[in-house]
């Protein structure tokens, strides 16, 4: 994959919680649970557990397998340290396998959305509050945006034994355009302006900076962030394996890599 991200603290936050990864075999976004401690350490914690060692993904299971190991480095900052607990995070990633497949991975309510032959389609589904309402047809999907619960999510990441992630494999396809991105998107862009960035972006660094963009300008009141991922020819998995970082992300753990 070619991918790029973008994120900003936003107007309205003193902290970024949203951390995110690219690189030509993986990305992710996670997103830090708000009214819980830490998010930031929660999520930047997350995403540097899931890029440390190997990147090579053979199958679903080993994700899943990755992905609670991550989940584990969670708990245990908890439990060294007892003002930590409560915290948690969302994860949205798109990761290549061995064999030249994908998986997407998802818990929580950031998004991941696949632009198709100039089609945009929502890749996942929210494990929130108003989700639930939506699903059992207590409320029009016109009211989703505005509810006042609308943040309320049913699944994170936070060190516990019972957390769960979905795991999903998807065909790739050259030319295919993933968007991964934070709530701090969804909640203030229409997916018709997702798609018409998307559609129209020469690259996926100018997608997920007019993603972002729009956001801000939109009045988004929390933090942003975008992750474009394009799917291109095979090439060496051994270029470029070394990920790039940002958000909380960028901001935490980092020193230790330099260090390695």
């Amino acid at each position: 994959m070619k991918a790029a991200a973008v994120s900003d603290v936003g107007e309205h936050r003193a902290v970024n919680q949203d951390a995110a990864f690219t690189a030509p075999w993986g990305a992710a976004v996670a997103d830090g649970v708000g009214g819980g401690p830490s998010g930031d350490l929660a999520s930047a914690a997350l995403v540097h557990r899931l890029v440390a060692g190997t990147f090579i993904v053979r199958d679903a299971e080993d994700l899943a397998v990755r992905i609670r190991e991550a989940n584990w480095d969670l708990r245990a900052h908890t439990e060294r340290d007892a003002s930590l607990r409560g915290m948690a995070t969302t994860l949205t990633g798109l990761f290549v396998t061995e064999s030249g497949g994908l998986l997407l991975a998802h818990t929580g309510d950031s998004r991941a959305y696949l632009l198709r032959e100039g089609v945009l389609t929502r890749e996942t589904r929210d494990d929130s509050y108003v989700q639930a309402l939506l699903d059992h047809g207590l409320i029009a999907a016109e009211a989703a945006a505005s509810h006042p619960r609308r943040n309320m999510i049913t699944a994170s990441l936070g060190g516990a034994e019972d957390d769960t992630v979905t795991v999903l494999s998807r065909d790739p396809l050259v030319g295919d355009r993933w968007l991964l991105c934070s709530d701090g998107v969804t909640d203030y862009l229409p997916e018709l302006e997702l798609e018409r960035v998307l559609h129209s972006a020469s690259s996926p660094e100018a997608a997920a900076a007019g993603v972002v963009s729009l956001a801000l300008e939109a009045g988004t009141r929390d933090n942003v962030t975008a992750v474009v991922c394009d799917v291109a020819i095979a090439v060496d998995a051994t270029a470029g394996r070394h990920a790039s970082f940002y958000g909380a992300a960028a901001e935490r753990f980092c020193e230790e890599l330099e260090s390695a």
